[in-house]
């Protein structure tokens, strides 16, 4: 059975160019730069991890979901793009910015392992 092991929130910024996926890709950045899951390694296999990653733009179909999956460095990796973020359009053409928020929730299954979670 697969268990909810780790809830990384995080929100990136495109100053320049008004890029969702590049203020995509610097919130899983800024999600998971303060986490080290020594855990997954204790577990022996961090490519089985199963990643939910869902990112908040306000224009999601612009999110080139395979690009932001690469900033993930383990596991099996599912993105889903939303409506959310933050357009701010006060700053004239390319010095539009857009915020991107993400939310990283990383599961594995435990039930075939000496370390159980209950």
């Amino acid at each position: 059975m697969k268990k909810l092991l780790t809830l990384e929130i995080g929100m990136g910024a495109d100053v320049h160019g008004h890029d969702y996926t590049k203020a995509a890709v610097r919130a899983v950045s800024d999600a998971i730069r303060h986490s080290s899951l020594t855990l997954f390694y204790s577990y022996g296999h961090p490519d089985d991890m199963d990643i939910e990653l869902t990112i908040a733009v306000p224009s999601p179909e612009q999110i080139d979901e395979k690009e932001v999956a690469k900033a993930l460095p383990y596991g099996n990796v599912a993105v889903r793009s939303v409506l959310g973020g933050l357009n701010d359009t006060g700053m004239g053409g390319a010095e539009d910015i857009v915020l991107a928020n993400a939310l990283v929730k990383v599961w594995l299954d435990t039930s075939n392992h000496r370390l159980q979670l209950v």
